[in-house]
């Protein structure tokens, strides 16, 4: 494994995590709005981008844990995202379990997934001396073989129970009664920003409040000095490993109950999942929730807001948004929003400001008095 980057501080940890729920609360706030005074003038994708922005925010989460463990960016997380997926729709078609009462066997079997994977690929090379090149590409091929997996299982759902949409299907709300109604709204809307924030929340709590997360965080900012303090670092990597595929799980049963699924539906997302990494900052678990729903937000906006003013072409290009994203995040700042010092910058322009208000006074004053001096303005008798 190779040596971790310096860690966001604490202070850092809980402004970003303040600010994640801060930007949760304003989101069920805005709906609260829709619903109880703007309703009819509002557009429905505005609805879209909450539930849209708040599950990237949570697959974010769990890709930046796997990342700061190994190091290693994880081309197969969207495929964890698809066990969630077929987990609820499963259960859905074969035994009318609803989505919200598998959601917790979903995160199960994507931890599980997920803790197999490392142990059973990324930890083995690893410990035969593999490149970082080498275990990205693995991380590929797990993806593929997931994807072939998928295709199987649906094929297995087809002959066993007669469903012909396995490999693509539309999403689960359309079936009668499988997401309930909150003040005229589906309930996904409220139910995928306040999970993102009690995650947020708990993960916060775990890792700064008991022993395990503190020997977590040690872990993960120093494997060396941590084994030395006798901290079982495999334990706590194998645990960060379950959590991050429950939370891709977890993400992809909601995900299921908004939007259309399939046997790559989940690997499909890949690219917006790193985008969100990225911009939040690779070496922050919160700053990737932030990520997330900037991304989830701005895809869905610029494209819609795009059509509207240009013509439907534009939406074509809806997954060249996160690309962009990321790619001038790299440009700018390489290290993602965590490393950005805001209160420099506020600071900075505040400064700026008023040397501009200073600046334009003093014209001000000079033509004022040039004024006087040409037109006796203000002068005496």
């Amino acid at each position: 494994m190779l040596s971790s980057r310096p860690a966001p501080s604490r202070r850092t940890r809980k402004r970003i995590l303040v600010l994640v729920i801060l930007t949760i609360v304003a989101i069920l706030s805005f709906g609260a709005i829709v619903v109880y005074s703007v309703r009819p003038i509002i557009p429905p994708y505005l609805l879209d981008t909450i539930v849209y922005a708040s599950l990237f925010g949570l697959m974010a989460m769990g890709l930046t844990l796997t990342y700061l463990t190994t190091k290693v960016p994880n081309f197969a997380y969207g495929s964890f995202v698809t066990v969630g997926i077929y987990t609820s729709f499963s259960l859905l078609r074969v035994d009318r379990i609803n989505p919200y009462v598998s959601a917790p066997l979903a995160f199960a079997l994507g931890g599980v997934g997920s803790v197999a994977m490392y142990l059973g690929v990324l930890r083995v090379l690893a410990r035969r001396g593999s490149s970082l090149v080498a275990l990205m590409i693995s991380t590929l091929a797990v993806d593929i073989a997931f994807v072939g997996i998928f295709g199987i299982y649906s094929d297995y759902l087809t002959s066993l129970y007669g469903i012909i949409d396995t490999k693509y299907f539309i999403a689960l709300s359309a079936t009668p009664g499988t997401d309930f109604s909150l003040l005229g709204r589906p309930g996904l809307l409220y139910v995928a920003p306040v999970s993102l924030a009690a995650i947020s929340a708990g993960l916060y709590l775990l890792l700064t409040k008991t022993r395990f997360g503190i020997a977590m965080r040690a872990s993960v900012e120093n494997p060396s000095l941590a084994r030395v303090l006798g901290i079982d670092v495999e334990r706590t990597y194998v645990f960060a490993w379950w959590l991050a595929g429950g939370f891709a799980a977890l993400s992809g049963s909601y995900y299921s109950l908004w939007l259309p699924g399939g046997t790559s539906a989940g690997s499909n997302l890949i690219v917006e999942i790193f985008a969100a990494s990225v911009l939040g900052g690779l070496a922050s678990i919160y700053g990737a929730a932030l990520g997330g729903l900037i991304v989830g937000a701005s895809e869905i906006l610029l494209t819609q807001e795009g059509a509207e003013l240009f013509g439907s072409w534009v939406q074509i290009y809806q997954k060249g948004v996160p690309l962009v994203i990321m790619v001038v995040t790299l440009l700018l700042f390489p290290q993602g929003l965590v490393s950005v010092r805001w209160r420099r910058i506020i600071g900075s322009l505040a400064q700026n400001f008023r040397l501009i208000a200073i600046k334009v006074g003093q014209n001000l004053r000079s033509i004022l008095i040039r004024l006087r001096g040409t037109f006796g303005i203000g002068g005496g008798t």
